[in-house]
């Protein structure tokens, strides 16, 4: 067992993921982390909204333009 009474929260962090990835594997890693990601938005509703005959070309337009007029 790693001692963790003398680590910052940092390193804590950094051992378990380290530890979860050991065991399962990058992609079982990703899946474990997407449990606590708690998202935002409506995905359904936005889905719905999602024009079906949008190219590669608009979309990259759109992401763009939404790049240009949120601030970094």
């Amino acid at each position: 067992m790693i001692s963790t009474h003398d680590k910052t929260d940092q390193q804590i962090q950094v051992i378990g993921l380290d530890l979860l990835q050991k065991e399962l594997g990058a992609t079982g890693l990703l899946r474990f982390l997407q449990q606590f990601e708690r998202g935002h938005g409506n995905y359904t509703l936005e889905r719905q909204q999602q024009p079906e005959n949008d190219t590669v070309d608009s979309l990259v337009v759109q992401i763009m333009q939404r790049r240009l007029q949120t601030p970094s």
